[in-house]
């Protein structure tokens, strides 16, 4: 084997193996999502207790910061159809898509922000910018998808829509507020 070869080899391991690594870290913050979904969850407005509070995008938006957007939008889909069929099955398909609305509007525009410059005013930046993108985008998905598997009219949802937003914005903002102060102590470990 000539030395060429040798290095080709060795590089092609350590990449392999980092991809593994990347996979096995990403699972791991699937199952945290998971286990935080199924622990904790409430409502926030009591008009309205179908709208719960959980902190399971935290390790979504923490993937979302350590490996990109994409890979963040990937967790996303994987965290709602494992929720979506398990401890969140009651809301079926619509909880699905609305989840994978919802958490993936956020997380491909947050990320694209911080990727661009990871500095504690980006990630600020790119948490707001988030916050504000799953509230427009909820807007939007809750008048055309809410009456279509809810089979309710749109006044209906529009007369909601004040609890909607609300929900959406405190969420995201709990979720982004806490993924700002627990990031760079865990990014360490995501990145190593």
């Amino acid at each position: 084997m000539n030395e060429n070869t040798e290095k080709k080899s060795i590089a092609a391991n350590n990449g392999s193996q980092q991809r593994v690594t990347k996979l096995a870290k990403m699972a791991m913050l699937a199952a945290i999502s998971i286990v935080l979904v199924y622990f904790v969850h409430f409502p926030i407005f009591p008009p309205v207790p179908f709208l719960e509070y959980d902190p399971a995008d935290i390790a979504i938006f923490m993937g979302t910061f350590a490996f990109g957007p994409l890979a963040g939008f990937g967790l996303t889909v994987v965290v709602s159809v494992i929720q979506g069929l398990t401890v969140s099955a009651q809301s079926g398909p619509y909880g699905i898509i609305m989840h994978i609305l919802a958490t993936g509007s956020f997380v491909l525009v947050a990320g694209l922000i911080y990727k661009r410059g990871k500095s504690r005013k980006s990630a600020m930046i790119a948490l707001l910018c988030g916050t504000l993108t799953m509230v427009v985008v909820m807007f939007g998905a809750n008048l055309v998808v809410t009456p279509v598997f809810m089979t309710v009219s749109v006044d209906v949802v529009k007369s909601l829509m004040p609890f909607i937003l609300g929900f959406n914005f405190v969420k995201a903002g709990i979720n982004s507020i806490v993924t700002f102060v627990l990031y760079k102590r865990i990014s360490k470990f995501l990145h190593r």
